[in-house]
Order: C-alpha cells, then sequence, then structure tokens
C-alpha cells in the first residue's frame, strides 16, 4: 500500500532545521551522509524545516521510495533543534509528535531496562 508507514520497525528523527526543499534523493543522501543510516533500511525518518509547521517523512517499501508532507494548518510541531544530531523514537513519541506534543512528556511512563536496573 502506497505510504503505510505502520509497517516501519524504526522512526528516526533528524533533528535541527533540514531544508524543506530536499526531494526524495536529497533525504536519502542526506540519511546516508549525516547520520549514517540505510535510507532503504525498514525505517522512517522524518525532517522538518524552519517553520515548525511542516514535516517530511521518507520511507522506503521495497520497489521505490515514498515521501510524506504534512502541513499543519494551526499550531506547530514540537521538534528538538539539536543540529546535526538524529534521535530514534517510539511509535508513542511519533504519535505525541503528530499530536503537537514533545516527544519528551515529563509525566510519561518510561520502559525500564532490566539489566541495568540490577
Amino acid at each position: 500500500m502506497l505510504g503505510d508507514i505502520s509497517k516501519a520497525e524504526s522512526i528516526y528523527l533528524a533533528c535541527g532545521y533540514t531544508d524543506m526543499r530536499k526531494s526524495i534523493d536529497g533525504l536519502a543522501a542526506m540519511v546516508q551522509q549525516n547520520f549514517h543510516l540505510d535510507p532503504f533500511s525498514n525505517s522512517l525518518f522524518l525532517f522538518c524545516g524552519r517553520k515548525c509547521s511542516r514535516l517530511k517523512a521518507l520511507y522506503w517499501e521495497g520497489d521505490g521510495f515514498v515521501i510524506l508532507y504534512k502541513r499543519l494548518e494551526s499550531g506547530s510541531f514540537q521538534w528538538p533543534r539539536n543540529q546535526d544530531e538524529i534521535q530514534k523514537i517510539s511509535q508513542q513519541e511519533f504519535r505525541w509528535l503528530l499530536e503537537g506534543l514533545s516527544i519528551n512528556q515529563p509525566k510519561a511512563v518510561r520502559k525500564i531496562n532490566i539489566k541495568q536496573a540490577i
């Protein structure tokens, strides 16, 4: 199905500002060169420009890339601005982001890594 991003195993958020004029090739090159990740993996890559009301998503479907573009009519995305970083986020954090919330919810219950807790 065209643009079925629910099958993505990982979601990566490109922190900082991205030139929203970039096309599929430009975003895929950015994933490879800047973040040293494989754009052909089963991952969703998210990008946001200076206007925090727009984002692009890049996803490889196995036979080609899908690029999705979302523009909010009011409000803005709470986008982390640590330049030149990529951040792996969970499905829940992705939902928060699309709802206009910060991905760092202070009252959210976080999963505990049992090996580190012992």
